[in-house]
């Protein structure tokens, strides 16, 4: 079972032309609200990937929170532990380019409410696995993270968007994702190794006792840890819209480590699920389907050793 402690957003999508410059207004024809988040969009990839999923977070009292609360159940998710927050629903807003790049700004609103109390202790047990992001006040985050290692809970941590993170969370993690830019500020916070994102993961990995996943974009992404050293592909594709990439590797990757896969297995099919979320406009909407990911998973590449 997969516990989500996440934020949950609306996204105000835009396609245009070019991404704002610092002071710079650019036009587009119009614009499209869809369901978001880091939370809400990796607790649908898991869902979507096959997983029992319940999210715990706040929703305003309002039109948003409705949609997104109806949302989640639409998808097999436990809503019962989504509170009902005096602040508006959080709302993210999106522009998307031509080539696929984005620009976000977020309004958290409800998101700042979410308490770790929100979790009774009954829903950590050994058979948990729990994902965390950076959207949520960070004691929040810290607080459900030290209960849940107490009682035996797995627990992913995805260090987005990047920020600083405490020793003694990390040393009650079992697996960090990050991009490039986060692992090397992680470690750099630390004073362990900078001199690459592979350095960094590996000085991460050892003096934490965790396993770090790197996600690379287009290159894929690598393990490093006890019982991983080794990179997996990224799937060729022509990308539409990245916004829903990383959350919907983490997703995934929860998915199949949920499933009892193997982390070189899981990390492919994460990889894998990557890729397909970038051909279409929106984070959830694109998020693939565990036979979309089945499909698609002979096309990528093999593993190989990083030494």
């Amino acid at each position: 079972m997969i516990l989500d402690f996440g934020s949950i957003n609306m996204d105000l999508v835009m396609a245009v032309t070019a991404l704002p410059r610092p002071g710079e207004t650019v036009l587009c024809d119009g614009y499209v609200t869809k369901p978001g988040g880091k939370g809400s969009n990796q607790a649908v990839a898991a869902a979507r990937a096959g997983a029992r999923v319940a999210m715990a977070g706040a929703v305003g009292d309002d039109g948003f929170g409705q949609v997104m609360r109806a949302t989640l159940a639409k998808e097999g998710i436990d809503t019962a532990l989504l509170a009902t927050s005096d602040r508006p629903t959080g709302v993210a807003y999106i522009c998307v380019d031509a080539k696929a790049e984005n620009f976000i700004a977020v309004g958290s609103g409800a998101n700042l409410g979410v308490r770790a109390d929100q979790v009774a202790d009954d829903r950590l047990t050994p058979e948990t696995l729990l994902i965390l992001q950076m959207e949520l006040p960070p004691e929040q985050n810290w607080a459900l993270l030290k209960r849940a290692r107490a009682r035996g809970c797995r627990a992913i941590l995805n260090v987005a968007p990047a920020a600083a993170v405490p020793e003694a969370a990390l040393r009650d993690l079992d697996l960090l994702v990050v991009n490039e830019h986060e692992a090397l500020a992680i470690a750099g916070g630390l004073g362990l190794d900078t001199s690459s994102p592979q350095a960094a993961a590996r000085a991460l990995s050892g003096r934490m006792a965790l396993t770090c996943v790197v996600t690379l974009g287009g290159e894929g992404a690598i393990a490093v840890g006890p019982d991983a050293d080794f990179a997996v592909p990224a799937l060729p594709i022509q990308p539409v819209d990245t916004t829903g990439a990383g959350d919907t590797f983490t997703g995934v990757l929860a998915a199949g480590l949920d499933a009892g896969l193997p982390l070189d297995q899981a990390l492919r099919r994460a990889s894998t699920g990557a890729a397909l979320a970038c051909l279409a406009l929106g984070a959830q909407e694109s998020m693939p389907t565990a036979v979309a990911i089945d499909a698609a998973l002979p096309r990528l590449g093999p593993t190989t050793p990083i030494g």
